[in-house]
């Protein structure tokens, strides 16, 4: 797949993301056996492999911000294998709010779908004391 058809993949997944539409990233943007990289020391940390895990993930996130959690991508840069998303989460979370955590998340790209995925976040700390 060419560079600029992968990156509408990955925007369309952020957009469904947003919806809370798991068919689209489950049928359209996910493969199957995705490996997700989530960063940082905290309950949402991990390795989760395939794409149940990785929405049981993201059902985690909702669950623990009372459906508060939101992504926004402020960049997108894609070659013929890779997208990168520069991007910044918010929610909010016993009291406590997080807003515009910035991270960088890079996917590995097959067949027009993704097939791993690391988010790194750029300060953890706060991410980790956020989900602690």
């Amino acid at each position: 797949m060419s560079a600029s058809s992968d990156a509408d993949t990955i925007r369309r997944g952020y957009d469904a993301f947003g919806r809370g539409d798991m068919d689209t990233l489950r049928n359209e943007v996910f493969a199957a056996d995705i490996q997700w990289h989530q960063g940082g020391r905290n309950q949402t940390s991990g390795e989760y492999a395939g794409v149940d895990a990785v929405l049981g993930l993201f059902q985690k996130f909702f669950q623990l911000t009372d459906g508060t959690f939101r992504v926004q991508v402020h960049d997108l840069l894609a070659d013929d294998q890779h997208v990168v998303v520069l991007g910044s989460l918010s929610g909010q979370r016993s009291g406590r709010s997080i807003t515009d955590a910035n991270y960088c998340q890079v996917f590995h790209m097959r067949d027009g779908r993704a097939v791993e995925s690391w988010v790194t976040p750029v300060d953890p700390y706060e991410l980790d004391e956020f989900f602690a």
